[in-house]
C-alpha cells in the first residue's frame, strides 16, 4: 500500500520585519492587547539576562534562559484561564511571569529553594512546578485531563516541551493516551532545534514533530513561533477544541535557542556563529516591536518607561530572595515520600543533628 503524503498546517501572520504577510485575525485589532503581549515578552527578555547575570555571579544555581523563544510562553499564559493548568518544563519562564508566579518564586526555584514551588497567587495554586526530567510532565498533564473529563469539567490542561522530548517514550506514551480517550489537553512543543547538542535534524526521521499527533488520532500542526500573533491565534484554537469536548492538540512551534542550552552549557561547541546571527534576524522581541511601531502603538519613551518598570521589579525580586532566612536543613527531606520510609528515617535524624551541633557551635562564637 502506498504511503500518503501528509499535510501538516503551518500557520504565520508577521515576517521577520514585523510586517503582515495578509489579513490579520479581528482580535489584533484591539492594539492594547498586543502590546500587552510586548511587554510581557520584553519584561521576560529582562528577568532572563538578570537571572542569568545571578548565576555567574553564584548566587543562584543552574538557569534554563528563554531567549528566542518569549512568544510561545507569552502567548499560553496570555490565554490559559485561571481554572486551567499548566504542567510546564523548564523553559516556561514568560508563562509562569503571566499566569501568576512572582519574579521571587522564580529566584527561589532556580536557587534551589523548594518555596520556589509553592506559588502563593491562587490563580496559579494548581499549576505543576517546572519539571526538569525530560518529557514526564507529558504523561502528567494526561493524568490532569483525564480527571478534568471524568468530572465533565471544562477545563484544560496544558503542557510544553522541547524539540527533543519528542524523542522520548513518555511523550510518546502521552499522545497514544490523549489520542485514545480523547482527553482536554495540549501538547504546545517549543521546537527550538537544539535539544542541548542534538539538532533537531537528527532526532527524528519525519518532516515534522507536529505529525506525530496524526498516529494518536489528533491534529497536530506547526506555527511560526516567532510570531506571537500565529501562537495565540493557533492556540486559542486548540485550547477551544479541548475546552469543549473535541479533544487533543499539538502544537509545534518553530523557534530558535539563541542561548546556551543551561547556564551549565557552552553552545559554542556545537553549532556555528553564522547560524546563531541568522536566527537573531528571526527572533520574536524585535518582530513584535517593529509591527507596533508601524501601528503607531510604541515608541522609545514607552520603551524605556518599562524597561525601568521591570528593572525595579526585578531589584525588589531579588532583594526579597536574598533577604529570606535559609530553610532548615532537614526540608532537603520534604516532598520526597508521602510516607517517609523506616530505614532512611535514621538519615534524617543525622542531619538534624548535625544541624542542632553546628547551630550550637555558631551560637557559642
Amino acid at each position: 500500500m502506498p504511503h500518503t503524503r501528509i499535510e501538516v498546517p503551518y500557520t504565520r501572520y508577521l515576517d521577520p520585519e514585523g510586517r503582515p504577510l495578509g489579513p490579520l485575525p479581528d482580535w489584533v485589532e484591539d492594539g492594547e492587547r498586543v502590546v500587552g503581549l510586548y511587554r510581557a515578552m520584553l519584561r521576560t527578555r529582562l528577568f532572563d539576562q538578570k537571572v542569568i547575570a545571578l548565576q555567574r555571579t553564584g548566587r543562584i544555581g543552574t538557569y534554563a534562559s528563554s531567549l528566542g523563544q518569549e512568544a510561545v510562553g507569552t502567548a499560553i499564559g496570555s490565554l490559559l484561564r485561571a481554572e486551567d493548568v499548566l504542567l510546564p518544563y523548564y523553559r516556561d519562564t514568560a508563562c509562569q511571569l503571566l499566569r501568576g508566579v512572582s519574579m521571587a518564586e522564580m529566584l527561589f526555584y532556580w536557587g534551589g529553594d523548594e518555596r520556589g514551588s509553592q506559588f502563593r497567587d491562587p490563580r496559579v495554586a494548581e499549576d505543576f512546578p517546572l519539571c526538569v526530567p525530560i518529557a514526564t510532565q507529558a504523561l502528567h498533564a494526561c493524568g490532569v485531563a483525564s480527571a478534568f473529563k471524568i468530572r465533565g469539567e471544562h477545563r484544560v490542561a496544558l503542557t510544553t516541551c522541547g524539540d527533543g522530548a519528542t524523542s522520548k517514550g513518555d511523550f510518546l506514551e502521552a499522545l497514544n493516551v490523549a489520542g485514545a480517550w480523547q482527553l482536554p489537553v495540549v501538547f504546545v512543543v517549543n521546537n527550538n532545534q537544539w535539544a542541548i547538542s542534538v539538532p533537531r535534524r537528527i532526532q527524528c526521521g519525519a518532516p515534522t514533530l507536529a505529525q506525530k499527533a496524526f498516529g494518536a488520532g489528533f491534529p497536530g500542526e506547526q506555527v511560526d513561533g516567532n510570531d506571537v500573533i500565529a501562537v495565540v491565534e493557533r492556540l486559542r484554537h486548540a485550547l477551544d477544541q479541548a475546552r469543549h469536548g473535541k479533544g487533543p492538540t499539538l502544537l509545534e512551534c518553530i523557534t530558535y535557542r539563541l542561548c546556551d542550552h543551561t547556564t551549565a552549557d557552552d553552545a559554542t561547541r556545537y553549532r556555528s556563529a553564522e547560524e546563531v546571527n541568522q536566527a537573531w534576524h528571526e527572533e520574536p522581541v524585535k518582530r513584535l516591536q517593529s509591527y507596533l511601531v508601524g501601528r503607531g502603538l510604541w515608541d522609545e519613551a514607552r520603551e524605556q518607561a518599562l524597561v525601568a518598570e521591570s528593572q525595579a521589579e526585578l531589584q525588589a525580586a531579588i532583594a526579597a530572595y536574598e533577604s529570606s532566612a535559609p530553610r532548615e536543613p532537614a526540608s532537603l527531606f520534604e516532598h520526597v515520600y508521602a510516607r517517609w520510609p523506616q530505614a532512611l528515617a535514621e538519615q534524617r535524624e543525622q542531619l538534624a543533628e548535625r544541624a542542632a551541633r553546628r547551630q550550637g557551635g555558631k551560637d557559642h562564637e
